[in-house]
């Protein structure tokens, strides 16, 4: 389990001391809960599966050297078997949609709250990837990705203030003169809170299971209490530990089962509900979200609503490869001497470092404990960020990132870099830049770059560049000036139905917004929609010509076959599948298709060979030989 946090104590149960950090088992139980969205539609969860899941220590070293002892662990699948995220451009009609859908064979399972983004049904005997791949070429299609498990990232008169190292780092005592957070709601998405805990009982609002689709938001693994407990741990109660926000409220966003592993389908479930709760921050200590379509979606609906997205870099020690994107904010950690640590992730995604090596917090059962991670990290920035909001409850989302970046201590090379980002995070700077905040008044720009002129028929794909100074918030699409649709994700894409208006002229424009609610209108560009003659011919109802060209039925097959096999459309084909004993073994975009079969590894007996072929316009054909071998 590539976990993204790791408690550092004498642990009582057991446990191993290794070179680069301490194994942990936690057991699953024998049968998961379904992830609330899924539950009606899905038999059985991936979750489900494995009866133990590995924690990798990368990053952690135990306080106990002389834990003994180890756990062998199995790692659960790396995505959701049997579904799929889909998300369709603005614009498109949801029969458009579902057509589009069923002409690769899936259907919808339902839309997740707040976004154009649903859960797909593969059929049986198809590739999860294989489907994504095809279905993001789709003209209809703003994105399509795998279901992929995320694993988790980990003054006052407060006792244990002096064993928290990383506030004075931040200046958190100094910041506090200026804001504690109160009146701010951080949405702490994990594996629930402990809310029996000295320092979080009075600190929680009403949260949401979406693990098991129930008001029970209690902690089984310990890690959500942790992250909660660096955001915004009680302070000032001579109990415990103090936290960066600890005037602020926090609201348990349960979206993992009880070794931790979430889907980005329940993250970006967990961020919409919190953003229609009344959470204004969000933290997510869970390892590789940022590089999901699906979660920046939902990022982008809480920023709607003035909110701040916070997410952890990752305990892999390497660059993640994931581009950077303005949805919410990513964190490397740092150590106490201000570097890097050895296992902290980066990247051109990074946009800050915090504190994240030994840092001492709450911990389930009502005891207080040293974790390292990212997952850490992560949090510290998220209680920076509500200070900032409960100061200045008129911010806007890029207003608050701009007083975090303008704070932050410049480490590494100058400016902005991939392993700092703008710097590490310190909460009286931010504070102060808050205060000195201009007004943005510069509007964003904005171009159609495609199409720029000609005659549109059936449905156009309409693109459409648009950039701000501090960040583009969404770009609406207008048809002879009137909304077809609106894309809070780059690249700005929508699937227009030209059908929907008269022949004749028609006039494109797009209007990109910013978080100020500035505007920038692009130049018009005319296009002449020419849909009658279209509708005049018939609806293509052929389906394709298909053949398998060896080997041919009856054959007796021995080692290594070679399938070969064709489909021809006047309209094109669209894909070809090849299933042996209805199994899918090789697709193709294009009308040929060769594969080579081992039929050493085959059972003695008959075996059918089927291909299938689609054509553009839906159509589908299909036909089989049987051999022996």
């Amino acid at each position: 389990m590539n976990r993204d946090s790791k408690v550092r104590t004498t642990i009582q149960h057991t446990a191993s001391s290794e070179s680069r950090g301490t194994r942990v088992t936690r057991r699953l139980p024998r049968r998961s809960p379904i992830p609330a969205v899924v539950a009606a539609i899905i038999a059985a969860s991936a979750l489900a599966q494995p009866a133990a899941a590995q924690e990798n220590g990368r990053g952690a070293r135990g306080a106990a050297a002389s834990a003994t002892s180890t756990a062998q662990t199995v790692a659960p699948p790396a995505f959701a078997p049997g579904r799929i995220l889909v998300a369709a451009k603005a614009g498109v009609s949801d029969a458009q949609f579902e057509a589009t859908l069923a002409s690769h064979g899936g259907r919808s399972l339902g839309r997740l709250r707040g976004m154009r983004a649903h859960m797909v049904n593969v059929p049986p005997g198809q590739s999860e990837e294989k489907l994504a791949e095809r279905l993001a070429r789709h003209p209809h299609i703003e994105f399509a990705e795998l279901d992929r498990l995320a694993p988790p990232g980990s003054t006052t008169n407060d006792p244990m203030l002096s064993s928290q190292w990383h506030l004075p780092k931040i200046n958190a005592l100094t910041a506090w003169g200026a804001s504690v957070g109160g009146g701010t709601i951080v949405a702490i998405l994990d594996t629930g809170i402990d809310p029996s805990h000295p320092d979080l009982a009075g600190q929680l609002v009403p949260g949401w299971n979406f693990y098991g689709n129930n008001s029970d938001t209690s902690d089984p693994n310990g890690h959500g209490t942790a992250v909660a407990g660096a955001a915004a741990a009680a302070g000032n109660n001579a109990t415990g530990v103090a936290s960066v926000a600890w005037g602020a409220k926090l609201m348990p966003v349960r979206i993992a089962d009880a070794n931790a592993y979430a889907y980005w389908s329940t993250v970006a479930q967990g961020l919409t509900w919190a953003a229609d709760n009344g959470a204004r921050i969000a933290n997510i200590s869970y390892v590789g979200v940022a590089a999901s379509s699906t979660v920046q979606s939902a990022a982008n609906y809480l920023r709607s609503k003035g909110g701040v997205v916070v997410v952890c870099a990752g305990n892999n020690g390497k660059d993640e490869g994931i581009a950077a994107n303005d949805s919410m904010i990513v964190v490397s950690a740092t150590n106490s001497g201000d570097s890097r640590t050895s296992w902290s992730s980066y990247g051109t995604f990074v946009d800050l470092a915090a504190p994240g090596d030994s840092i001492y917090t709450t911990h389930v059962g009502g005891s207080y404990r040293a974790w390292s991670g990212t997952s850490l990290a992560s949090p510290v920035v998220a209680g920076t960020a509500a200070m900032i909001k409960a100061m200045r409850p008129d911010f806007t989302p890029a207003q608050i990132e701009s007083a975090l970046y303008a704070g932050a201590v410049d480490l590494g090379t100058a400016g902005k870099d991939s392993i700092y980002g703008y710097g590490r995070v310190d909460a009286a700077a931010a504070l102060a830049a808050a205060g000195t905040v201009s007004t943005d008044t510069t509007p964003p720009t904005a171009a159609i770059t495609s199409p720029t002129s000609g005659s549109a028929t059936g449905t156009v794909t309409v693109n459409v560049d648009a950039r701000d100074n501090a960040g583009v918030a969404r770009v609406e699409l207008l048809v002879n000036g009137k909304s077809i649709g609106s894309d809070d994700t780059a690249p700005y894409s929508f699937g227009w139905d030209t059908t929907k208006v008269a022949d004749g002229s028609v006039t494109l424009s797009a209007v990109a917004y910013d978080d100020r609610g500035n505007s920038g209108l692009s130049s018009p560009v005319s296009l002449k929609v020419s849909n009658a003659v279209a509708t005049l011919a018939a609806p293509d109802a052929t389906p394709p010509t298909v053949a398998i060209l060896s080997p041919s039925s009856g054959l007796k097959v021995n080692g290594n076959v070679t399938i070969s096999a064709s489909a021809n459309d006047a309209g094109g084909v669209a894909w070809m599948q090849l299933a042996i004993d209805g199994t899918v073994v090789s697709s193709t975009t294009t009308g040929s298709l060769n594969y080579k079969w081992n039929t050493r590894r085959e059972r003695t007996g008959t075996h059918t060979i089927t291909l299938t072929a689609s054509d553009k316009a839906g159509n589908t054909a299909a036909t089989s030989v049987t051999v022996t071998k």
